[in-house]
């Protein structure tokens, strides 16, 4: 027994948290986006931003890396206050953020995109390092190193966007709509990377339209409908919602017609 009289009414630690969205709304110009949006990412966990076009999903993408201001609510990377604040701010205070496009330099080389992100991250001594372990878990890279990286097809741009976080894995990675557009076999390569960029330690936040593949591998979900959120909760409950979800819109579009 202990021998602190006040240990047994301690409170439980509360686990930490990469990411805090906590009642966000956001606007493009007049048209309302973002209603009320909460949720979290645990430290070294995996959530999926689950919903169909036009949902919400990039929106709070953006707004949590920076990209839109919120007009309300706040947002908490790794404990700190980032609301509004400016992306390259957020970016160095532990949040990488990879978009559904190409999220590389174009005119660049596969090899100078790779060295670039690298010497900023690590510096000079440990790039060349990075660059080498980069080709071996995406051998496709090494074998387009001389390439530029806009005549890369999509799914390799993605890959190219992940080697650059897997080296210097951040706090929290936002990956939007990355299997968007790709050939199964592109979409698991995508996962692979992303599965060993959470296992580097990296918290991941993956914004996806197929719930499937999301499912397998993070362990909570949060469902968007019309800008709000329409469910979240641990992942194995996700489906269901979503098939909820889509169930009541097609009610909604019988009423109406």
């Amino acid at each position: 027994m202990s021998s602190d009289p006040n240990s047994a009414s301690a409170p439980p630690t509360a686990a930490p948290l990469a990411l805090d969205v906590e009642h966000v709304s956001a606007s493009y110009g007049p048209y309302r986006a973002l209603f009320d949006v909460s949720f979290t990412v645990a430290a070294g966990g995996v959530t999926a931003l689950l919903g169909s076009n036009g949902s919400g999903k990039s929106t709070v993408a953006r707004v949590v890396s920076g990209l839109l201001p919120s007009t309300s609510g706040s947002v908490r990377v790794g404990g700190r206050d980032v609301t509004r604040k400016p992306a390259f701010k957020i970016a160095r205070w532990g949040m990488a953020h990879v978009p559904e496009g190409r999220g590389i330099f174009a005119s660049l080389t596969v090899e100078e995109n790779l060295t670039l992100a690298f010497r900023q991250r690590l510096g000079r001594k440990l790039a060349s390092d990075a660059l080498e372990r980069a080709y071996t878990t995406f051998s496709i890279l090494g074998e387009r190193r001389k390439q530029r990286g806009g005549t890369l097809s999509g799914g390799q741009q993605r890959l190219l966007s992940l080697a650059k976080v897997l080296m210097a894995p951040p706090e929290i990675l936002v990956a939007d709509e990355l299997s968007l557009g790709l050939a199964p076999v592109v979409i698991d390569a995508v996962y692979d990377g992303l599965r060993s960029i959470n296992q580097a330690g990296a918290a991941l936040l993956i914004v996806e339209q197929q719930v499937d593949r999301a499912i397998g591998l993070c362990q909570q979900a949060v469902v968007l409908e019309h800008g709000a959120v329409a469910f979240s909760g641990p992942s194995d409950q996700a489906i269901k919602a979503v098939e909820q979800v889509l169930a009541s819109r097609g009610r909604a579009a019988s009423s109406v017609a």
